[in-house]
């Protein structure tokens, strides 16, 4: 595509986030709900529009009924960043966007109409032509809403506070809709491509998990890589929920001689037992690729599941972690089977209407 067709020239790496536990104090900052869905950077030029993923890849063959509304919608020469979601009655569904990236334009077409996504904007780089990139975020968020000010469905300005409190509840509150926590921008920030340059605070809460396997680590075999973590269902089925892969190289040289004992006979009544070794296509099998594996080794060994883990998550999708966990402790107390689904906590629905009503303070 030609470089002028646009006011700023794709591909340009999105600013990015660092984790943090808690909100930082009000003052200078811009508290806006955190989107859980695609990042996309949308460049909307004289009579072309172009999508763009984090990773610098086109979007839209995958979001042909957004490409079409944001064309429609969106002033001329201008770029803006910000998440592609899909919106249900049941919150945001992160499934059915995982479901687009799907090779074959009819089956793509079939789920544009079943399930239509929108796109939430969050900031702006260019507006009427002009270059905002390094202009402070305070003024980049008054010229998206500006530019924006008459959008319609399917296209969205995200709130914004600065009030503290006000973001405080919507990170308790807002998870139900499909939301997984709160960014905080620094008011005197400019637009910093790639740069870990905002905070993320995402929920989080804790449980305990049966260690049921692991993976080794990228170098070899004399490291663990990832622990693979199970919960019992209400059957008394271990189901696979995910991995912890959270620690340091000598943690996982130690993990090697730790493990070693529940390895021996570990496959003979393994509850996951059919899936080892299996070229296996489902995700939820422990070794099954994805979309997203990218053709990575996940090969899996098995390990009697008699130990437990502590681990800190942030929510699930379906009946498994959305992200990878982050390894908190053992736990020699817990009876693995005490490890059941039921000790994780249930989020409150929370109509997605309420999140864009919750307006914006302090722009």
């Amino acid at each position: 595509m030609p470089k002028s067709a646009y006011p700023l020239a794709p591909p340009i790496e999105p600013m990015l986030a660092k984790l943090a536990d808690e909100l930082p104090p009000a003052g200078e900052v811009l508290f806006e709900p955190k989107w859980d869905g695609f990042r996309a950077l949308v460049f909307r030029g004289e009579d072309q529009l172009f999508i763009q993923s984090r990773d610098s890849r086109p979007l839209d063959r995958y979001f042909p009924e957004l490409h079409d509304a944001l064309l429609a919608r969106l002033p001329r020469d201008c770029v803006l960043d910000g998440e592609i979601v899909i919106a249900t009655r049941q919150g945001l569904d992160f499934d059915a966007l995982q479901l687009r990236l799907h090779p074959a334009a009819s089956r793509v077409a079939k789920l544009a109409k079943e399930t239509p996504s929108s796109f939430v904007a969050f900031d702006v780089l260019a507006a009427g032509g002009k270059n905002l990139m390094s202009e402070p975020q305070r003024v980049r968020r008054a010229a998206l809403e500006k530019l924006l000010a008459r959008v319609a469905s399917p296209v969205y300005v995200t709130p914004m506070t600065l009030e503290r409190d006000q973001a405080q509840h919507w990170l308790e509150h807002f998870e139900g809709a499909g939301l997984d926590g709160v960014i905080a921008k620094p008011a005197a920030l400019p637009y910093q491509p790639g740069k870990r340059a905002m905070i993320k605070v995402k929920h989080a809460r804790s449980a305990d998990c049966v260690v049921a396997g692991f993976r080794w680590y990228k170098t070899g075999k004399e490291a663990i890589g990832s622990l693979l973590l199970g919960l019992y269902d209400d059957q008394g089925v271990l189901q696979h929920v995910g991995v912890t892969s959270s620690f340091s190289m000598a943690t996982r040289k130690q993990l090697v001689k730790e493990l070693a004992p529940l390895r021996k006979d570990a496959i003979k009544d393994h509850p996951w037992r059919e899936w080892a070794g299996a070229a296996a296509e489902s995700t939820r099998m422990p070794g099954g690729q994805s979309r997203w594996s990218a053709g990575k080794d996940l090969s899996w060994e098995p390990l009697r599941p008699e130990r437990v883990c502590e681990v800190k998550y942030d929510h699930l999708q379906g009946d498994r972690f959305r992200h990878a966990a982050i390894f908190l402790r053992w736990r020699p107390d817990k009876p693995p089977d005490e490890c059941r689904y039921e000790q994780l906590e249930v989020t409150k629905p929370y109509e997605l209407e309420k999140v864009f009503s919750s307006g914006s303070s302090g722009s």
